[in-house]
């Protein structure tokens, strides 16, 4: 597989369109910062590591707001593989004016555009969500 973090993204967006309530991803620490940054941020409702005697999967268990309705409504790769997008400080991409997220990779780990730009810090943008 060449592009992870797409897969993850592909898996939870699946999920989504079939009104699943959990989807599985095989884990990664930069998936767990991912999952983790969505729990706080209120995308997601829950997510664990579950050992397969492997690399373990995480286990992501999505938010639905009312008659199905997903609190996700979208989800996108920035940076891939091919075609790395970075972003300093001051043109820190903003999803929807503020509406949604930026996931960024900086060298103080995983955090979001607003956390970003508190810690003074750019980075490789991963994934928008909105």
């Amino acid at each position: 597989m060449t592009d992870p973090i797409a897969d993850m993204l592909t898996r939870i967006r699946n999920a989504i369109m079939v009104n699943k309530d959990t989807v599985e991803v095989p884990s990664s620490n930069m998936k767990k910062a991912i999952a983790k940054i969505m729990l706080d941020e209120g995308y997601i409702s829950d997510y664990k590591l579950v050992e397969d005697g492997y690399n373990g999967v995480i286990e992501i268990s999505l938010k639905y707001a009312g008659k199905g309705k997903s609190v996700i409504n979208g989800l996108k790769r920035v940076s891939k593989p091919g075609l790395r997008a970075y972003a300093g400080v001051e043109d820190m991409p903003k999803v929807l004016n503020g509406l949604g997220i930026a996931i960024v990779s900086t060298n103080k780990g995983i955090m979001t555009d607003k956390q970003a730009k508190a810690a003074n810090v750019g980075g490789e943008v991963l994934c928008y969500i909105w």
